[in-house]
């Protein structure tokens, strides 16, 4: 009995990890045109992005961390993640590109 206790309790934390992973979007590929610093905007062209539904174009994205730009600079290969907020995408984290 204590050994099937224990693979439920695997099995179900294999799907609960199954599942966050399915529920975390995905990071897209983009690359840094432009900094809007005052207004806390990124201009990134980008891949397709699946979760949201968007094909690969150039948008302004909402910054969620300021401090995020700091970071960064036009011209630099990102990949990064978004969501979307109120009716608006949001960068919410950025990693240089392989």
């Amino acid at each position: 009995m204590k050994k099937f206790a224990i693979q439920l309790v695997l099995l179900g934390g294999l799907a609960l990890v199954g599942a966050l992973q399915a529920l975390a979007p995905d990071l897209s590929d983009g690359e840094v045109r432009k900094i809007d610093k005052g207004a806390g905007k990124l201009t990134l062209p980008h891949g397709p992005i699946k979760h949201l539904d968007l094909p690969g174009m150039t948008m302004v994205f909402q910054v969620r961390d300021r401090a995020l730009m700091e970071t960064l600079k036009v011209g630099q290969k990102l990949r990064f993640q978004r969501v979307s907020a109120q009716g608006r995408y949001v960068v919410t984290v950025t990693q240089a590109a392989p």
